[in-house]
């Protein structure tokens, strides 16, 4: 069987995508049925803040029910920055999903989710160097990445890098340009889907293994 054909007979028995976003106190999630994209994508956010333990098997199912969940494909998930529960429950619930559907699982920083919209404030002259993204915190200081368009900017999806993930940053950092994050959660998880579904289409491999939350502010070093 040839890998075009393989990939075929993939999209048909097992056609869902999903994608997993609570790196705020806005829950999102998004799906897409690749044999229909035009007509089956949909998205909803949740701002359940603290109670996303308690629901967010039932906003998930909102989207796609339980019993769909062993036809997914590929799944993908915001790694953060974020809060330190928040953003856990829902990368445990994508690493258990794929691990036992045996699908891959794609882990995108928060950060790099927002680049393609906040990087429409960038000089045409800054677009063609490497940014950087900072969240302020109100403890232990400011959290950075440094990110690098690939592309086009002007395309409606430009192609972000991401160079150095987000990290606490020293107290001199003074790196130019500099963007601020700004939260549009139902935005980025539509950009999360769409993520996953081009690594879907290219056969990317990705395991969940490799797949952690990014919670650069936690008592408990990350490994």
């Amino acid at each position: 069987m040839t890998k075009k054909k393989m990939n075929k007979s993939i999209n048909q028995s097992l056609p869902f995508l999903l994608a997993l976003h609570s790196s705020s106190e806005t829950f999102g999630v998004a799906f897409v049925d690749c044999r229909d994209p035009k007509q089956t994508r949909q998205s909803s956010t949740f701002p359940i803040g603290r109670n996303l333990s308690n629901k967010i098997f039932t906003c998930v199912e909102e989207i796609l029910p339980s019993n769909k969940w062993k036809k997914l494909s590929r799944i993908a998930v915001s790694t953060g920055p974020g809060g330190f529960t928040g953003t856990r429950l829902s990368v445990v619930m994508a690493r258990t999903l794929c691990e036992q559907i045996g699908c891959p699982l794609d882990g995108i920083s928060s950060f790099q989710l927002m680049a393609p919209r906040l990087i429409r404030s960038l000089t045409n002259l800054e677009k063609d160097h490497p940014f950087w993204i900072i969240q302020e915190t109100n403890r232990r200081g400011n959290i950075g990445g440094k990110y690098q368009i690939n592309n086009d900017a002007q395309k409606s999806h430009p192609c972000i890098k991401e160079i150095i993930k987000p990290h606490i940053l020293e107290s001199n950092f003074n790196e130019k340009p500099t963007l601020f994050t700004q939260e549009d959660v139902n935005e980025d998880v539509n950009e999360l889907l769409r993520l996953c579904e081009k690594r879907f289409q290219s056969n990317q491999e990705s395991s969940w293994m490799n797949v952690a939350p990014i919670y650069p502010t936690s008592p408990v070093e990350n490994h």
